[in-house]
């Protein structure tokens, strides 16, 4: 049983005269349609447009594919960049110790609630293995030993680090950069007393936070 498919019809009397359209005698519509496809269609030509439609689907209206647009990724400035615009640099009017006092509150708050509160009972190793990921930023330190005598003693808050050295403010008001390597820091908060060598904070801070330290002896300088 074969089906009859209409591709246009005459508007109804009605509907048209709502619209204020004007119906077409048959001749004009079927001459209008016939142009209409032969320029939708230009390679149809042994078959009529009727036999066409009724073995296949014709698409008349040209699909647009959208494109994707490749998202360019901000790239940060490079450690050279910074360098030369000098973000990092402590200008020399904030070169003062009790303005960075609040900072060293915050920061021992902030290990506190690191060791879910420091106790007499809390195992100095596990205030040690946490120290060794923490963000010493704020952090009050004593270099306790070092191969250079000069450094021996000297105390403060440290206000930068970078992978090699720690920036820190003395209670002198006097910004010294002290190296990671060959020295060893004391950390003191709530009693605790914590020995750090530094050859093992010889790493940015958001690595050393990542990174499983194995517990080792004593090392001599």
């Amino acid at each position: 049983m074969s089906h009859v498919i209409d591709i246009y019809k005459t508007l109804p009397l009605k509907d048209a005269t709502e619209f204020g359209l004007e119906i077409q005698a048959p001749k004009k519509a079927n001459a209008f349609v016939s142009s209409f496809m032969k320029r939708c269609l230009p390679n149809l030509k042994k078959v009529t447009a009727d036999e066409f439609l009724e073995r296949k689907a014709v698409v008349l209206e040209h699909v647009h594919k959208k494109k994707k647009r490749k998202r360019n990724k901000s790239k940060g400035l490079t450690s050279k960049e910074r360098r030369e615009m000098k973000l990092f640099e402590i200008k020399a009017d904030q070169q003062r110790y009790e303005m960075f006092l609040p900072l060293h509150d915050l920061w021992k708050q902030y290990i506190r609630d690191l060791c879910n509160g420091l106790k007499p009972e809390t195992q100095p190793q596990m205030v040690q293995n946490k120290l060794l990921k923490a963000d010493l930023h704020g952090a009050l330190v004593m270099v306790f030993k070092s191969k250079c005598p000069s450094y021996v003693g000297l105390t403060g808050i440290i206000l930068q680090e970078t992978k090699h050295v720690f920036k820190i403010i003395t209670k002198e008001d006097k910004l010294k950069v002290v190296p990671k390597l060959n020295c060893v820091f004391s950390v003191e908060i709530d009693g605790f007393i914590t020995y750090i060598y530094g050859s093992k904070l010889q790493m940015r801070a958001s690595e050393r936070s990542a990174k499983k330290f194995k517990a080792k002896g004593s090392l001599d300088l």
